[in-house]
């Protein structure tokens, strides 16, 4: 088996020519990228389901809107809490071991998970912005690597405000957007190619 280059923190942008329903126009944020398969969630799925209506304690931290996403077709009834902690390793936040809070564990930079079984006052003075996504995406050993080789996604690099998109249903564009080479064009594909 050929060894696998991590892409955890990066972005998966859906190309146009995914078939999956699932993924139309998905931003997938990779948790866990490795030899034994990937887990990330669809940051660009709002529910009406207001975070306040499942995990109370934790829906004053969430950011705008207030509600859960649905971060893949995975085992939509668990629930999986990501946060932007600013600051590095050497805040005043982090723990001995430099990690960052206790009840957030770093992903990718100042992207983490969030542990919502803790106490929601652990986190509430250093969490820059919260999203609680219901269900994740995820892939089998090489799964990914495959659907890569056969032009199903863009990979791209992640930015913090991508967690917390105020306007989740244009992250797709926006995302595409701000490439600096031809995948910038792609965000002007438009919605439906046969009215074109």
């Amino acid at each position: 088996m050929t060894e696998v280059s991590s892409l955890t923190g990066r972005l998966l942008v859906a190309t146009p020519a995914l078939a999956d329903p699932n993924f139309d126009r998905a931003v997938v944020l990779l948790l866990d990228h490795d030899e034994e398969g990937s887990l990330g969630v669809v940051l660009n799925r709002p529910t009406p389901v207001g975070v306040g209506d499942i995990l109370q304690p934790w829906a004053p931290l969430a950011g705008e809107p207030g509600v859960v996403f649905q971060g893949g077709p995975v085992s939509l009834d668990s629930a999986l809490g990501v946060a932007v902690v600013p600051g590095g390793p050497e805040s005043p936040e982090s723990t001995p071991g430099g990690d960052g809070p206790l009840g957030w564990r770093r992903v990718h930079g100042a992207i983490g998970l969030v542990d919502l079984e803790a106490p929601p006052e652990l986190l509430s003075t250093v969490l820059g912005s919260l999203r609680i996504f219901a269900g994740y995406a995820g892939w089998g050993p090489g799964q990914l690597e495959e659907e890569l080789a056969e032009g199903a996604w863009y990979v791209v690099e992640s930015e913090p405000g991508d967690v917390s998109s105020p306007d989740p249903e244009q992250l797709w564009r926006a995302v595409l957007r701000r490439q600096r080479n031809e995948l910038a064009m792609v965000a002007t594909y438009p919605d439906d190619p046969s009215l074109n």
